[in-house]
């Protein structure tokens, strides 16, 4: 007879590698962020899946504005039909490894979200291949929120929800 305890203690091993692996590459993603490594971080981020994400956000927000302009007696802004076009050029240039690096490197009194002040407040998975963080920043109300989904073997950040007051400053940005 075949013993099983080799058995399940590999599959033990396996399902404790699975359930920490998310948590080793938001390690090695906020060690990027504070080195300065850009490559580090165009290997661990989905950047076209972020930028596209943050471009749908911010959409969703001014398509929402023109609404509550009209509520006010106001016209609703000009060029609400081109902001995708205008977001898309914008999110492109700052929504980069460069772009965050850069952004992290900057004094702390520059910083829209001190880098040495944000903290995981939640990381679980959603689903066996999809994992979400919240990370509390100070002075915001909503957490900006990470997903990371599992991909040929390897976790990457696909997709960023911003607080509602920093989609707010993109947008005054576009």
């Amino acid at each position: 007879m075949v013993s099983r305890k080799p058995l399940i203690g590999a599959l033990l091993a396996v399902g404790i590698i699975y359930c920490v692996y998310p948590y080793v590459t938001l390690y090695r993603l906020g060690q990027a962020i504070r080195s300065g490594d850009a490559a580090g971080l165009e290997t661990l981020v989905d950047w076209d899946s972020v930028r596209e994400g943050i471009k749908e956000d911010i959409c969703d927000l001014v398509i929402d504005q023109p609404q509550q302009a009209q509520d006010g007696g106001q016209l609703p802004p000009f060029g609400a039909g081109f902001v995708r076009g205008i977001a898309t050029n914008v999110i492109d240039k700052q929504v980069t490894p460069e772009a965050l690096v850069a952004a992290a490197q900057k004094p702390e009194a520059e910083q829209p979200v001190r880098g040495a002040a944000v903290q995981i407040s939640w990381a679980f998975f959603a689903s066996p291949s999809a994992f979400v963080v919240d990370l509390k920043t100070p002075g915001q109300a909503a957490p900006i929120r990470l997903q990371m989904d599992l991909h040929n073997g390897a976790w990457h950040v696909t997709r960023v929800w911003l607080p509602p007051e920093l989609l707010g400053q993109a947008n005054t940005r576009t």
